[in-house]
């Protein structure tokens, strides 16, 4: 059962509005403000975050994550330092 207090949004109106308008310059500026209160209205929201895994051992002396300022992953392999035994 529909609720009696439904009501359309805006964009849908406006658009229900320009469909049905045969003046070219009114279609028009009904299209602009469709365009104008869609882009005011985006939301942005990350559709991809890398997951950046790093592990490091009980045999590693200095670890190089960090080592290389803003990089998110460890300095090369050559650096790695291993304890000795």
């Amino acid at each position: 059962m529909r609720s009696p207090t439904w009501v359309r949004s805006l964009g849908a109106v406006l658009a229900l509005q320009q469909a049905r308008e045969t003046d070219r310059k009114k279609r028009e500026a009904l299209l602009r403000q469709i365009q104008r209160i869609a882009h005011e209205r985006v939301m942005f929201a990350p559709i991809w975050e890398p997951a950046l895994l790093n592990g490091v051992g009980p045999r590693v002396e200095e670890a190089g994550l960090g080592l290389i300022e803003h990089h998110p992953y460890s300095s090369l392999d050559e650096d790695l330092k291993l304890k000795a035994r």
